[in-house]
């Protein structure tokens, strides 16, 4: 019987950040369903970065994910996403950009709305991958540091280039090379999630706040800070802040950034830890400032012209959602053909005009603007080459590293 590698459990810290992603994690408000309903809480989304990425070996054989391809004969994908992660009509009855795929390809698309969590997912698939069978899912999307886990597993394909000739050409800079999948061999990008600083103008007297370390030591926001509680923003940022780079963060590094973030606490400069229960708090100003994900603000804009937000020169830390094709999947040409699909422009700017997260596709400023040209002028959504070369992201980390880093951001944020 062929052995299969098994994930090794969480620690008590680990389950606790995951557990308050789970109620309130990133990517939990800015979907539009939400935003509809006046910020009412639906499906739990997101997750945090705190489980095991990197330090477990490969499951299995190298081909062990291989399997026939039936997408010739068989003109179907079945695609798992997020909920309102995809365009829809104004009715509601139609995802038009996939609609047009298949009015192209003649690939029908079964389209589910079913990964709230990414440990939930991982939770629903994870006894098919480890016995080698088919989850009966072409195409998946999760986000940067579970995609890291699942390719170090061994449960992802690798794609072929030769099928992806849009992704491969129009694919931002930005998002290229990745350490947890070097070469984009395994994965694509959905939309990028970009974390700064937000305020409210009306909360501050109108004074711009645009560095971690005025969030930290200016008397004038003392009490109305806010930090999130997702350990690789919060912490990364501040690293920035230190002159210290996320992507080759040290053990003393960390301890550092905790430190000071401690002194925040201790002092009462930091109001709280937020998930993304933050919009309500900036938007009536009982927060004035705080670490923000760009998809709020983009949302939160909208409705309120106090909101604003800055780009710390140090930088700015960017984590992102990867569509990934798993073992064993029935149509993995098919899936090839979607994920590039999305990386022509037009197509790609449909969608970025729909959800105003980070669209990781060179090229669509002029087809946005023919849709939405406020989105299109909007670098949230279409960062220029001065905002993307800002762009850090935290490095991978050992399973020993997680249990260690986990349990020290849970001391700080009383999780």
């Amino acid at each position: 019987m062929e052995h299969h590698e098994q994930p090794e459990p969480l620690s008590s810290a680990e389950l606790t950040a995951m557990r308050h992603s789970a109620t309130n994690g990133r990517l939990a408000m800015t979907r539009r369903s939400l935003l509809r309903a006046g910020g009412a809480m639906a499906a739990t989304v997101g997750g945090l970065g705190a489980l095991g990425a990197c330090g477990i070996p490969p499951a299995g054989r190298t081909d062990a994910g291989r399997s026939d391809d039936h997408s010739k004969a068989e003109k179907r994908l079945s695609f798992s996403n997020w909920t309102e992660y995809m365009d829809v009509s104004e009715d509601g009855k139609h995802r038009p950009t996939l609609e047009r795929f298949t009015r192209r390809t003649g690939i029908a698309v079964k389209y589910t709305e079913d990964i709230n969590d990414n440990d939930e997912f991982f939770g629903k698939i994870q006894a098919q991958l480890a016995a080698g069978q088919d989850t009966g899912r072409d195409l998946i999307v999760l986000t940067d540091w579970m995609c890291a886990r699942m390719i170090s597993l061994g449960w992802i394909q690798q794609l072929d280039p030769a099928n992806l000739p849009h992704a491969y050409a129009n694919l931002s800079a930005q998002y290229r090379d990745p350490a947890w999948d070097p070469g984009r061999a395994h994965s694509y990008v959905w939309q990028g999630i970009p974390a700064l600083i937000a305020y409210n103008k009306k909360a501050t007297g109108g004074k711009k706040v645009d560095s971690i370390s005025q969030l930290l030591e200016d008397p004038q926001l003392k009490g109305r800070v806010g930090f999130l509680s997702e350990m690789r923003d919060s912490i990364g940022l501040t690293l920035l802040d230190m002159g210290k780079r996320p992507e080759d963060v040290t053990a003393d590094d960390y301890d550092a950034a905790i430190a000071r973030l401690q002194k925040g606490v201790d002092s009462q400069q930091i109001r709280r830890f937020t998930g993304n229960d933050y919009t309500n708090d900036l938007d009536k100003g009982d927060l004035a400032a705080c670490v923000a994900w760009a998809g709020d603000i983009v949302q939160l804009q909208n409705d309120n012209p106090d909101i604003a937000y800055a780009i710390p020169k140090t930088g700015y830390m960017t984590s992102t959602d990867n569509l990934m094709v798993p073992n064993k999947a029935r149509h993995k040409q098919n899936a090839e053909r979607l994920i590039d699909y999305f990386y022509e422009p037009k197509a790609a700017a449909r969608l970025a005009a729909y959800i105003n997260y980070a669209c990781p596709v060179d090229g669509v400023r002029e087809e946005l603007a023919k849709i939405d040209k406020k989105a299109a002028d909007n670098p949230l959504i279409l960062p220029d080459k001065e905002m993307a070369a800002r762009s850090h992201s935290f490095r991978a980390l050992t399973a020993k590293e997680n249990k260690e880093f986990a349990q020290k951001f849970s001391d700080l944020t009383g999780a």
